[in-house]
């Protein structure tokens, strides 16, 4: 069995991590602490301090101009990859919760990103499915219901400009993608989303262990 290279990651090494990675600015900070304290049971939603940073990096990397996000929660992700958008671009951002996405509008209103957020709610499946046909989309943040993974990767994909890229949270789902006892759940949902992504010949991915588990995958042609 392979041997793996990581050092394990004790809350010493995550605080050195982050001390090397950009910050979060007073919003997202803000953002965090009140998500925590309003939502505690559905805090583990937010995305991870490192991830805000890096999908900032991703839509500046890729000088995406179109973005669309598979849940919203209370906007930590959706802020940090407005933020980093160029004039002109748009991020469309899809959730089933008015409660939560009412706190992201307001952190989206003080940073001074809200014109540049879409925000749709409605089953993201019959969002997607709204959106024009032919490919447009140059960047893709999937972060919601692991059920719909594959629905979700399969309206994306033939929307996806050429060199476009689809970015996939909690691909590690807590180690039970390597369980033999998760049969079901969110868990077994992930791991048939991951063989299928492997499979996918249009879409050329890696999988790294960034938080709980983070696939980056680009369109093929």
């Amino acid at each position: 069995m392979p041997e793996p290279k990581s050092a394990p990651l004790t809350a010493e090494l995550y605080t050195y991590l982050l001390a090397h990675n950009p910050p979060l600015d007073p919003v997202q900070e803000a953002l965090v602490d009140s998500t925590r304290a309003l939502f505690p049971a559905e805090a583990i939603k937010q995305v991870a301090r490192e991830q805000a940073p890096l999908l900032a990096f991703l839509v500046r990397l890729t000088g995406a101009r179109t973005v669309v996000e598979v849940g919203t929660f209370t906007g930590l992700s959706a802020l940090s990859m407005a933020q980093a958008l160029p004039d002109g671009g748009r991020l469309i951002t899809l959730d089933i919760s008015e409660e939560w996405t009412a706190h992201a509008r307001q952190a989206w209103a003080k940073a001074g990103v809200a014109d540049r957020i879409d925000l749709r709610i409605a089953p993201a499946l019959d969002s997607l499915r709204a959106l024009p046909a032919e490919p447009h989309i140059d960047l893709a943040f999937i972060d919601a219901n692991k059920d719909g993974y594959v629905d979700y990767w399969e309206e994306i994909v033939p929307r996806l400009r050429p060199g476009g890229l689809i970015v996939v949270d909690n691909v590690l789902f807590m180690g039970q993608v390597v369980d033999p006892s998760v049969t079901s759940g969110s868990g077994a949902d992930v791991r048939v989303f991951n063989e299928h992504v492997a499979g996918d010949r249009r879409m050329e991915s890696i999988m790294l262990a960034v938080a709980d588990g983070l696939t980056l995958a680009r369109r093929a042609g």
